[in-house]
């Protein structure tokens, strides 16, 4: 599928944007809430797929890829694209919650990592990482720097904590459909990588990980896992480059 590249252009992008933004926060807000213990994680998707009728959105991966629920729900060392089922959430499972919706022709993505409690001293340090990163890499990603800035800023945090990123898995643009040009490493993968303009929209994703970081294709042809077992936290957000601090759009 051709990749393309959107940037703010006008009042009218930036309200598409922002209002799929709010559907993505909404469905992700309803299903942490219900995170805990004896939960099937179809239930939460279950729970996003009501917020998107509500709002008279629809599932990106469904509507693009096919993907056979309306979000992402990764346990443990399940790292992304976990398909929801009847599994059933056990205290200190670690879940990520990831929600990219379309509404109007416009695409916003979003993903969290939650515990169920009780919540391990790791578990606990391993969700801090990645929000940590993710912060991290927002003094990074304005305009005039380039994307691999992003990279470095990630891994650098990561490493500080005593974890790895995932090298796998990146960022990317967004907007107009899921994966859009450019690719955002989340480490400094040494070329020049793209130039971030005022108006450009990306998915910034800091994936990080409790063991090697190296990833493996599951049986279901969908889910990503580690490949050596290990835990896995994932901090995501849709962003709008500027000249300073980049705007959030779907977080709260």
């Amino acid at each position: 599928m051709e990749r393309r590249r959107i940037s703010i252009d006008g009042e009218e992008d930036l309200l598409g944007l922002m209002a799929v933004a709010r559907v993505v926060r909404f469905a992700l807000r309803a299903m942490k809430r219900h995170v805990r213990a004896g939960v099937a994680t179809r239930h939460l998707d279950e729970i996003a797929a009501a917020v998107f009728a509500r709002q008279r959105a629809r599932s990106a991966p469904s509507a693009v890829y096919g993907f056979p629920a309306a979000t992402c729900i990764s346990v443990n060392d399940e790292i992304v694209h976990g398909i929801p089922s009847r599994r059933i959430l056990q205290p200190n499972d670690l879940v990520t919650v990831d929600v990219t919706a379309e509404k109007n022709g416009y695409v916003a993505d979003a993903a969290v990592t939650v515990c169920v409690p009780p919540v391990s001293s790791t578990n606990t340090r391993l969700i801090a990482c990645a929000e940590a990163a993710f912060a991290a890499a927002m003094h990074a990603a304005r305009a005039g720097n380039r994307v691999n800035d992003i990279g470095r800023a990630v891994e650098l945090s990561v490493r500080r904590a005593g974890f790895v990123v995932v090298r796998e898995l990146c960022g990317h643009g967004v907007g107009r459909t899921i994966h859009e040009e450019p690719t955002v490493p989340n480490y400094d993968d040494g070329r020049v990588g793209a130039l971030l303009t005022s108006g450009l929209v990306l998915a910034v994703e800091p994936i990080v990980a409790d063991g090697n970081g190296k990833t493996r294709e599951t049986d279901d042809g969908w889910t990503i896992a580690s490949a050596d077992g290990g835990l896995t936290a994932h901090y995501e957000h849709t962003i709008v480059i500027t000249d300073s601090m980049p705007i959030v759009l779907t977080a709260d």
